[in-house]
Formats: C-alpha cells, structure tokens, sequence
C-alpha cells in the first residue's frame, strides 16, 4: 500500500491540476470529486483531502474509506469518526457544513453491492483486506 508520504503526495499533485486549470480539470474522476474537511483528531487543525463520490442522494454525499485496500483506514476517517463535523466543497464550490456518518451495516449491505458493481475499484480494494471497508455519509447540517 501506499505510504502516508505518497498519498499526500498524490493529494497535493491532484489539489494542483486543479489549480493550474482553473478548476477545468480534476474535479470528475468517474465521479464527482469533493473536498472533505475534517479537524486533526490530534492535532484540532483543519485537514482536507480530496475523495471521489461514488455514490449521492440528493444533498447526501457517499465516500468510501479504502485507502486502496490498506489495512488501517484513512487518516481523514479516522478524524471524522471522532469529530463529525465537517466541511465539504463540491467541485470547487464553497465549503459547506455537512455531518458525516458512518453507515450501519443494514445500510452498508445495501449500498456496498451497487458501488462495487459500479466501481470495480473498490471490490478489488476489498480483496486486499481484512477490514471492512466503510462507507461514510456526508449529510447537510
């Protein structure tokens, strides 16, 4: 799996496509793409990454917490997990409330079929591990 250094990387080099074109570029991946918010869990600093949607209803935004299949979740997961409340932008839109919440399982044995049906990607991350990977709804505040 990648290191925490090169996912950081691959987050600052895409935060930069963005930015060169004016936004014309990186906010479709297949999906839309958000900016997701979070406070550090231990440090109470504002953290954002950027995460594809595989899934939405209405105002509602789905992420996945793969981290490509690792066996420890993302770091952006773990600090909502412990706080909340977030904020999310997206496609370059401004930054908006949102709470997330992690689904339950009825809700993940619903969903999760449907996102790995239509995103082979994420079966094939979790075919890499032993956890189960979550899935996170993001919902306006």
């Amino acid at each position: 799996m990648p290191s925490d250094r090169v996912l950081k990387t691959m987050n600052a080099v895409h935060r930069g496509l963005i930015k060169l074109t004016g936004g014309r570029v990186g906010w479709q991946a297949g999906m839309p793409v958000l900016e997701l918010t979070t406070v550090g869990r231990k440090s109470g600093q504002p953290r954002t990454v950027l995460l594809t949607s595989p899934h939405q209803e209405g105002d509602v935004l789905v992420v996945v917490a793969s981290r490509g299949g690792d066996d420890t979740h993302p770091a952006w997961f773990l600090n909502l997990r412990d706080q909340p409340d977030v904020e999310v932008s997206l496609k370059g839109a401004p930054k908006r409330p949102m709470r997330a919440r992690v689904a339950n399982a009825e809700e993940r044995a619903k969903l999760w079929p449907k996102i790995a049906g239509d995103f082979k990607n994420y079966a094939q991350y979790q075919t890499k591990t032993e956890r189960e990977i979550p899935l996170v709804f993001l919902e306006p505040r």
